[in-house]
């Protein structure tokens, strides 16, 4: 598959079958989310797998839309935002949540490319999911990623059109 076919076919799952995820498929998706490209290949983040039971439970405490108890797999991102890479000449960016960002988009791409789902969520409650978690201080949670076979389609995508979105030369 053309890697814009890949981009095409993702799409955000709110619905997932009750079989569970292979290792092999969980690992691989893992996988893509270690290879991701990070500012001085510094990788300021860290993936917690939870499975059904205690740790989902609290989870879905932190953010209580239905479909994250039917996932069979919830990823936890979190950032170490003290290891990331800062632009110290200009603006002191610092650069740990952009790493964990494209580590989860790596792992959303190969869960489509292997036929599972997922969904990018961040709107939870933080201070819950780092309780739940048991995150040391300085480690914050940056996404949630459900993580199944899909039990929908998904809904169409809405984007603007290049026009919209794309300038040449200056703004």
């Amino acid at each position: 598959m053309k890697f814009i076919e890949l981009a095409e076919k993702r799409c955000s799952i709110r619905s997932f079958k009750s079989d569970s995820v292979p290792e092999e498929m969980l690992n691989e998706v893992l996988q893509a989310g270690n290879l991701a490209p990070t500012a001085k290949n510094l990788q300021p983040f860290q993936l917690i797998v939870v499975r059904a039971g205690s740790g989902l439970d609290a989870l879905a405490k932190a953010y209580p839309a239905p479909f994250l108890r039917e996932a069979p797999v919830v990823i936890v991102v979190c950032v170490e935002a003290e290891k990331g890479w800062v632009r110290t000449r200009h603006d002191q960016k610092n650069y740990a949540e952009v790493d964990a960002a494209i580590a989860t988009d790596h792992m959303t791409l190969a869960a489509a490319d292997l036929g599972l789902g997922s969904c990018w969520i961040g709107a939870f409650d933080p201070a819950q999911v780092s309780a739940a978690m048991a995150l040391p201080e300085g480690v914050q949670p940056l996404a949630m990623l459900p993580l199944g076979f899909p039990n929908e389609k998904g809904r169409e995508k809405n984007r603007k059109s290049l026009d919209e979105l794309v300038r040449y030369e200056h703004w």
